[in-house]
């Protein structure tokens, strides 16, 4: 049985993922994850997003790729996105794959709805 690896909810009208996962996904789980990830942003790239990562500790290279396809979604919908609540851990693994250049991150999800609510 799939676990629920993404919610959404909208504050101040920018819609915010709030992921958690496992140190180790399955395939089962990984296509579970992209499944719900796509769901979610369907018909609605266009808007405000915030990617709150601060329940993960750990994102392997298959998690790192969907994030780099929900950039590029949200990006081809006239959208905003930023990344909140890496952890140091987290920080390290987007610096070594030069990812922290690809996408805008900030401390917290406040700071990134705050930012992204201004306009």
């Amino acid at each position: 049985m799939p676990n629920d690896f993404v919610h959404l909810s909208v504050v101040q009208s920018v819609h915010v993922i709030e992921l958690t996962l496992p140190q180790m996904l399955d395939s089962e789980e990984f296509d579970h994850l992209n499944s719900s990830v796509l769901k979610t942003l369907d018909g609605k790239t266009a808007g405000s997003w915030v990617v709150d990562v601060s329940s993960v500790d750990y994102m392997g290279s298959s998690v790192l790729g969907l994030m780099i396809n929900i950039r590029q979604q949200i990006k081809s919908g006239g959208g905003k996105l930023m990344l909140a609540g890496l952890s140091p851990q987290l920080r390290g693994i987007f610096k070594t794959c030069c990812l922290e250049t690809l996408f805008d991150i900030v401390k917290t999800r406040a700071d990134a709805v705050r930012s992204l609510s201004k306009g």
